[in-house]
C-alpha cells in the first residue's frame, strides 16, 4: 500500500502541496480516533497526553512525520518519485548511521561495508550528476529521526499517531482557514478531489495499523526486509509508468544503495 502511494497523490498534484498535507494529517487524525473509539483505546491515549515526556516527544515526532510527509508529497507533485524511492531505500542504513551518532553504537563489519556502498551510491549521483539528491536525503533522515524518537516513547503507532496529528491540528486548520476560508479549502472543487482529498486519512493510517500487526508477529530482521518492498515498488512506478529519467549515474546510484541493502540484508538474517 505504501509503495502504490505516489499513484494516489498525483491524482492530487493540481492542488497545492501544503494543502494536501494539511488535509491528510486532519483526516488522518479523524480515521485515527474512529479505530481509537471501535477499540476503546482512549484510556491509553490520555495516558500519553497526560503524561510531559510522551506529549514532548510526540510533538516532536509529529512535526518529523508531517515534514516527511510533506517531502514525499512534494516528491510526487514534481516528478521525483525515483528520488523518493532511493530516500527510502537509505532510510534503513540511516537508521543505523543516527545509532552510531546518537547512541555510540558500534558497526559490525557488514553494516559498515552497506553504509561505505550507500554512501558511494550518493556520492555517484553528486559527482555524475552534479545534483545532491536533496529530497531523498530529506526523505530518509527524517524518517530515520522519528523511527528513533518513537523508539523512546512507550506509545503504541495508532495512539500515538492520534497524539501526533491532534498536537498539529490547530496549525493545520488554521492554515486551511488562512489560505481556503472556512470550507478549508473544499470550497469550488470537483467532487474527486474532496474524496481524494478525504481519502488521505484512510491511505495514512490503514497502512500503519497494518504494519504495527504484522511487525510484531515477525522478527526485526524480516521487517526490515520487507520494508524495501514499498520503495521498490515506486521505483517501478517512477520509471516504467511515470517515465521519470533513469540515466546511466542513476543506475550507478541504485547499484551502491542495493549492494549496500543486499550486504545490510544478509547481516540481519545471519544474526537472527
Amino acid at each position: 500500500m505504501w509503495g502504490f502511494l505516489p499513484l494516489y497523490y498525483r491524482e492530487l498534484d493540481h492542488v497545492s502541496v501544503l494543502d494536501v498535507l494539511a488535509h491528510r494529517g486532519l483526516w488522518a487524525l479523524a480515521f485515527v480516533a474512529l479505530i481509537v473509539t471501535v477499540l476503546r483505546r482512549w484510556s491509553l491515549v490520555w495516558a500519553a497526553v497526560t503524561n510531559r515526556r510522551s506529549l514532548g516527544i510526540l510533538a516532536v515526532t509529529g512535526v518529523l512525520i508531517a515534514s516527511n510527509w510533506g517531502g514525499f508529497i512534494y516528491a510526487v507533485a514534481n516528478d521525483l518519485v525515483l528520488d523518493a524511492s532511493l530516500g527510502y531505500f537509505i532510510n534503513p542504513l540511516m537508521s543505523v548511521a543516527l545509532g552510531v551518532v546518537l547512541l555510540g553504537e558500534r558497526l559490525n563489519r557488514a553494516q559498515q561495508i552497506a553504509i561505505a556502498l550507500a554512501a558511494l551510491g550518493v556520492l555517484n549521483e553528486i559527482i555524475l550528476l552534479g545534483d545532491v539528491p536533496w529530497i531523498a536525503l530529506f526523505l530518509a533522515s527524517s524518517f530515520a529521526a522519528y523511527g528513533y524518537l518513537r523508539k523512546t516513547v512507550n506509545v503504541e503507532s495508532i495512539d500515538g499517531l492520534f497524539v501526533e496529528m491532534a498536537v498539529l491540528a490547530p496549525l493545520m486548520v488554521g492554515y486551511l482557514i488562512v489560505s481556503g476560508g472556512p470550507l478549508l479549502g473544499f470550497g469550488g472543487v470537483d467532487a474527486l478531489t474532496i474524496a481524494l482529498l478525504l481519502g488521505t486519512g484512510p491511505f495514512t493510517a490503514i497502512p500503519l495499523l497494518l504494519f504495527a500487526a504484522g511487525a510484531r508477529r515477525v522478527s526485526l530482521a524480516t521487517v526490515g526486509i520487507l520494508q524495501f518492498i514499498a520503495p521498490s515498488i515506486m521505483f517501478l512506478i517512477a520509471v516504467l509508468h511515470f517515465r521519470e529519467p533513469f540515466a546511466l549515474a542513476n543506475a550507478l546510484t541504485f547499484a551502491g544503495i542495493w549492494l549496500g541493502l543486499a550486504v545490510f540484508a544478509w547481516d540481519a538474517l545471519r544474526g537472527r
